[in-house]
């Protein structure tokens, strides 16, 4: 997960999965490895709309990822191949976690400067 690119998403409502983390002290390299196969097997759901992520060198970090519904949420968090890195990111991977969900009812995007590429068009929202 490059975490180099904003999520282009619709015109709201939508919705986003907020996941707030501390990872352990324990070089589990294979982490980083499951991080970016979730994302790409996420790509793959019905309602999928994007991921945004970051994370420290101390371990905190935070996912966001959009979905357009509360159905696609449900369906994302009963896949069986999430359920299992779920499993195990609670066994080895994370001293601490939350997951919050929330309606996207407005959403505005700076226009991008010249000198950074445009990845879509600039959406606007701010009513």
């Amino acid at each position: 997960m490059s975490g180099d690119d904003l999520a282009v998403t619709p015109k709201p409502p939508y919705y986003a999965v907020i996941f707030t983390s501390q990872r352990r002290d324990d070089g589990d390299t294979a982490y980083g490895e499951t991080a970016d196969r979730m994302v790409e097997l996420a790509a793959t759901m019905p309602g999928f709309l994007g991921v945004e992520s970051a994370r420290d060198a101390n371990g905190f970090g935070i996912t966001v990822s959009y979905w357009r519904d509360e159905a696609a949420i449900r369906h994302w968090r009963e896949n069986a191949d999430h359920t299992a890195v779920r499993e195990r990111g609670r066994r080895d991977w994370y001293a601490d976690f939350e997951v919050r969900i929330a309606k996207v009812e407005r959403a505005y995007r700076m226009a991008a400067s010249p000198f950074v590429k445009a990845k879509a068009p600039v959406t606007e929202n701010e009513s």
